[in-house]
């Protein structure tokens, strides 16, 4: 899904309304994530639950919004404690959408 290897994928923290649009996930990236949503990166956002997520893409022409509802079970959840930003590699990010742990990174990360 990603579009080069260049590509970064930033997370929002906070838990995200799934209602909203791509107009209101455009502000929360640009003011809490602080990175331009029309850089060509991705933005991810979950919701308090962790059962669904959305990313969201500036594929040079307008904004995609892609979104997931998990069947069974939640997204890893990230430590409340970790003080940096969360910024997923490719392999990270395809881990994390399939649904798969990846909790070491982020549980047990000391800053």
């Amino acid at each position: 899904m990603l579009p080069s290897r260049k590509t970064r994928v930033f997370v929002c923290k906070q838990p995200t309304d799934m209602r909203w649009s791509s107009d209101s996930l455009y502000k929360r990236a640009k003011d809490y994530i602080g990175v331009d949503p029309k850089s060509g990166h991705m933005f991810l956002f979950m919701n308090k639950h962790r059962d669904r997520v959305k990313v969201l893409l500036y594929d040079g022409t307008g904004f995609v919004v892609i979104a997931k509802r998990l069947d069974r079970g939640r997204f890893c959840q990230f430590n409340p404690f970790y003080r940096k930003d969360i910024i997923f590699t490719q392999a990270e990010f395809a881990l994390f959408f399939e649904g798969a742990s990846i909790n070491k990174r982020f549980i047990e990360s000391p800053q």
